[in-house]
C-alpha cells in the first residue's frame, strides 16, 4: 500500500468562498491520478492539506507545515500535487532547468 497525501495551494483567496473552487478542482485531479495508480496499491489518505490564500514563496503555510510533519512521522508515503509550483516556488528552477 502506498499512502498518498494530496496537497493543494492557491495563492489568492479569490473564489475560495465558492462551493466548488480551484482547490477542489485540483484535489479532484490529484484524486483521479491516485485512482489511476490503484493497481500499484496507491490510496488517498482522508486528511486534506489545503492552503488557500498563501504564496508559494513562503514555507509559512499551515497545511504545508502539517503535511511535512506527517511525512516526518512516516504517516505518508507519497505527496501528490497538481503542479510542483503548488508545493513551493523554490523547486521551480530545479525541476524545469
Amino acid at each position: 500500500m502506498v499512502r498518498c497525501a494530496i496537497y493543494t495551494r492557491k495563492s489568492s483567496e479569490e473564489g475560495l468562498e465558492q462551493s466548488f473552487n480551484s482547490l477542489d478542482a485540483r484535489r479532484e485531479a490529484c484524486e483521479a491520478y491516485v485512482a489511476s495508480q490503484k493497481a500499484e496499491g496507491w490510496i488517498v489518505l482522508p486528511r486534506m492539506y489545503d492552503d488557500g490564500g498563501f504564496s508559494g514563496g513562503t514555507m509559512e503555510r499551515p497545511a504545508l507545515r502539517k503535511l511535512l510533519a506527517d511525512v516526518e512521522a512516516k504517516l505518508i508515503d507519497t505527496v501528490v500535487v497538481y503542479k510542483v509550483d503548488r508545493l513551493t516556488r523554490a523547486l521551480q528552477g530545479h525541476v524545469d532547468g
